[in-house]
């Protein structure tokens, strides 16, 4: 988190509905469509969901117009996720399904590897399966800028909506072990479930009420400023070894009940908020700078030293954020999203060389000369990417 902060970017849209370009519709293709027909021809591929379950006709389809019909058969609410290769940007999605009832999702996709996912209960990442769509021959560049617009819009708000709906999970689990004093439970997933924050930071700092609750570091304090949120949970599970009392029952669950509250507060704010292709491009050089001020200098998890988690979340989310612009960067100045393509690339191969099991080593262990590494990586990459935004409105 940046301090002193500066007026947000990322400034929100009012709260309107949001118009869905992948959604329930009228105007699905018919069944000789390219890519429209799942492996048996019958023009939709049918997607049955349950409470434990995910079943797709198919795994493959061709390129262009797909059609997946979702049954909901379990007893919960459910939603269906088409996501991109990398798990977190989200092609398009169908909310709301009750029991029993059967929406389509219709999409434009390109060759390549995507995941299916079901949402039983609208919560947690959901139930995934490889999906493939093979080369079909359609023709992928029809779409105008308006469509091109609309759509990175829409993918934008169904990430955030996505991002959201994990961390609502993931901070009642660890409230639970906190307030529990299940302290080895907290801390393995203290860093994993931030990560959800982190990779919308620029979207959650934007509420001004809730950021300084949810992620104000000790050092940051103004005068008589209470201090609450994920920080003091943080210090309390790795404590200083000098110098500190650790927080009485009472006191561990009064910040993890306000930290869950907070929250729900963020999800139910981001239900049906709409960005706009400079929010998007903003955001994503936002979260860059988010990195350079705070993760990169290992000011941010100063007692965990969890940094490396945040440093690739922050990252996660700008990636998803130019992927989502990368149709209308394309057409503007492909040398541009080139450049940007390549920065990425060679920012992950840094932060991959740190990786430990499904996570990565403490900040603490990298040397002076893998942090300057680090930086000048995260500079090179800020540079371009600062030019998307300019480069699509």
């Amino acid at each position: 988190m940046i301090r002193p902060r500066s007026p947000r970017l990322l400034a929100l849209g009012a709260a309107t509905a949001l118009v869905t370009l992948a959604g329930c519709t009228d105007n699905a293709p018919s069944a000789g469509s390219a890519g429209s027909a799942d492996a048996s021809g019958s023009g939709a591929l049918a997607v049955t969901s349950t409470d434990s379950a995910c079943e797709v006709s198919a795994n493959q389809a061709g390129s262009g117009n797909l059609v997946f019909n979702v049954t909901n058969g379990g007893s919960k609410v459910t939603e269906f996720y088409l996501l991109a290769d990398d798990g977190l940007r989200i092609v398009g999605e169908v909310e709301n399904i009750g029991p029993g009832l059967s929406r389509d999702l219709v999409v434009r996709a390109a060759p390549g590897s995507y995941y299916t996912a079901c949402k039983p209960g609208m919560v947690g990442d959901g139930i995934r399966s490889a999906f493939t769509v093979t080369d079909s021959g359609a023709d992928l560049d029809a779409g105008s800028d308006p469509q091109l617009v609309e759509q990175a819009n829409t993918q934008y708000a169904s990430y955030v909506k996505d991002q959201t709906e994990q961390l609502l999970t993931g901070t009642k689990e660890f409230a639970a072990a906190f307030t529990a004093g299940d302290e080895a439970k907290a801390r393995a997933l203290y860093a994993p479930t931030r990560v959800h924050w982190e990779r919308i930071e620029t979207v959650a700092e934007s509420f001004g009420d809730l950021d300084p609750r949810m992620d104000l570091r000790e050092a940051d304090l103004e005068p008589g400023q209470k201090w609450t949120g994920w920080h003091v949970a943080e210090k309390d599970l790795w404590p200083p070894k000098t110098g500190y009392t650790k927080l009485t029952d009472a006191q561990r669950k009064q910040i993890a009940d306000q930290l869950v509250a907070d929250t729900q507060t963020l999800y139910d704010r981001t239900r049906d908020t709409t960005y706009t292709v400079d929010q998007i491009g903003n955001g994503a050089k936002g979260l860059l700078d988010e990195v350079a001020t705070g993760k990169v200098t290992g000011e941010e998890e100063a007692w965990s030293h969890t940094d490396l988690w945040d440093f690739q979340a922050n990252v996660d989310g700008a990636k998803v954020a130019w992927e989502g612009l990368r149709p209308i960067l394309k057409k503007r100045d492909a040398a541009l999203d080139s450049q940007i393509q390549l920065r990425f690339s060679e920012l992950q191969k840094l932060l991959d060389q740190h990786k430990e099991g499904e996570g990565f080593v403490t900040y603490d262990k990298l040397s002076k000369a893998e942090v300057k590494e680090l930086s000048d990586a995260v500079n090179a990459l800020s540079e371009p990417l600062s030019k998307v935004t300019a480069a699509v409105v």
